[in-house]
């Protein structure tokens, strides 16, 4: 996504924040087009970019540490509204001439904040408000032109703004729905300072991506790597909308599918696409090159490898393609690093892929989230068994069998999975979950079954509610269905003796466990 695509852009500079995925993506939802940037993108190139307005995220270091992440001062002499988040807040409270101070406590989860001035941040929400806070150091004193908008408990400036200027900081978070009122609060920075009338909407995005695809595509063909997931679909679809039979989609067995999975995806893409649909096996070639690997980082690198070598020998078997297209979301995007944000796990299809690709990558997709995406897919025709399936990760379930990766490992794994989403489906609970699945621990666990010693393998089982990926719940899985599931694995499955459930939240953990 370019800015010329949208002329309405709010720009978040990421200071390292936990939650800088949740603020673009709630400012998306007020119909605003945002993107992330690094903290120190230099101020011509965020003018360059012609945004509405900026919003600094929180993050964990302290402005007054040696090292601490800042920006350049002349960002707040440079006519853009900006908003700043937690740490934002106190950087520009920092920079422009106010007094940042370590609080005599920290204040972590539920506060309430008494609004002094509502306009225009709080505009019509009343007083008090409940919000969310996260921080250890506070604002003491506001810098000059500033006045205090709000205050908590813990936070004698909780709220701050300079009307003359357009800046504005809160300590809270807005972003997180522990914060009722963020929506509201967000709305009111994007369009009554901010000056936004709201143009972004997913569905813009595909004239949009059409026209910068046949631009940039011109006459050459593209190679799409055909998943089956939700993603690889919906970009399958678009650039069949854009470059119609300059496109071929492949499909590739890595043999680290579920149950079934193959023939599935077979038989649905082989209808839709027709001769533009190509089935390659694999299977062998990929258990090949792991075995013996145990890091996920080392699968995920060489499963991306493999994924594009093979693309490259298969394709070379149907003439000259210039491009290979993924299904890269903005979320892969993020966790796989960049800016200040940290590398929590490398996407095969991001930081996975070889240096000396003979393609050059097209990732449409690389700026949405997933809610997103699957509207794409609606307006697009594909049909619902494609747009709501639940995300399944391209390397497989090499990274949901913990350590080596074999077929006995990959059965075990495979089968429990199984009887997890047939369960769960004849409980009429697939509905409420956005993801499920089984995993494989690589250790071993003393049990007893038919009067004799077992010393086999558990399988964890993760499910989680969440609407954008970047955070999840684990679900209050009704016990009866849990304690159904638990013995027909141990029954069914040969080489389990313990079911385990995952009841951690993202963050800390992540959705997948490798």
């Amino acid at each position: 996504m370019t800015a010329a695509a949208s002329p309405e852009t709010v720009l978040v500079l990421d200071f390292g924040a936990q939650y800088v995925q949740l603020i673009a993506r709630k400012v998306r939802e007020q119909q605003v087009y945002s993107e992330i940037v690094p903290h120190d993108t230099p101020v011509s190139e965020l003018m360059a970019r012609q945004p509405k307005g900026l919003i600094l995220s929180g993050g964990p270091a302290s402005v007054y540490e040696a090292g601490a992440p800042t920006v350049d001062p002349a960002l707040f002499a440079s006519g853009l509204p900006i908003l700043g988040i937690c740490y934002g807040q106190q950087l520009m409270a920092h920079l422009t001439g106010g007094t940042v101070s370590p609080g005599t406590e920290r204040e972590y989860g539920h506060a309430e904040l008494e609004v002094l001035e509502p306009e225009p941040l709080f505009s019509g929400l009343g007083s008090p408000l409940k919000v969310w806070m996260s921080h250890g150091d506070r604002v003491t004193a506001v810098p000059p032109g500033f006045r205090v908008l709000a205050r908590s408990g813990n936070a004698p400036v909780a709220a701050m703004g300079d009307a003359s200027r357009r800046l504005y900081g809160v300590q809270f978070h807005p972003e997180v729905h522990h914060t009722p009122d963020g929506n509201a609060i967000l709305r009111h920075f994007l369009y009554d300072v901010c000056g936004c009338t709201g143009d972004w909407q997913p569905g813009s995005f595909i004239e949009q991506s059409v026209r910068e695809l046949q631009e940039r595509v011109g006459d050459k063909r593209v190679l799409c790597a055909l998943s089956g997931g939700v993603d690889s679909s919906v970009v399958a679809a678009l650039l069949r909308r854009a470059i119609g039979p300059q496109l071929t989609c492949m499909f590739i067995d890595h043999g680290l599918l579920r149950k079934h999975e193959a023939e599935r995806i077979c038989e649905v893409f082989g209808r839709m696409l027709g001769e533009q649909f190509v089935f390659v096996d694999a299977s062998e070639r990929f258990l090949s090159r792991l075995d013996g690997v145990l890091d996920p980082e080392a699968k995920r690198r060489i499963i991306g490898e493999n994924f594009i070598r093979v693309f490259e020998e298969e394709s070379a078997k149907l003439g000259q393609f210039d491009f290979i297209a993924h299904g890269t979301l903005y979320p892969d995007v993020i966790e796989s690093g960049g800016g200040a944000t940290a590398t929590i796990k490398t996407h095969h299809n991001v930081g996975g892929l070889p240096a000396d690709m003979k393609y050059e990558n097209l990732e449409p997709l690389r700026r949405l989230f997933k809610d997103e995406v699957r509207q794409l897919g609606v307006q697009l025709g594909l049909p619902a068994e494609i747009v709501q399936r639940q995300p399944f990760p391209g390397p497989g379930l090499a990274v949901r069998v913990s350590g080596a990766v074999t077929p006995e490992r990959l059965h075990i794994a495979r089968e429990a999975d199984a009887i997890l989403q047939e369960e769960l489906e004849a409980a009429g609970l697939t509905g409420a979950i956005a993801q499920c699945f089984a995993v494989l621990l690589d250790t071993r666990s003393v049990g007893v079954m038919g009067d004799g010693r077992t010393y086999s393998q558990p399988v964890v089982l993760r499910a989680v509610t969440t609407e954008d990926f970047m955070t999840a719940d684990w679900f209050r899985m009704p016990h009866d269905v849990l304690a159904r599931i638990a013995t027909r694995i141990v029954n069914e499955v040969p080489g389990v003796n313990r079911v385990l459930y995952d009841v951690t939240t993202k963050p800390p953990g992540t959705i997948e466990w490798e």
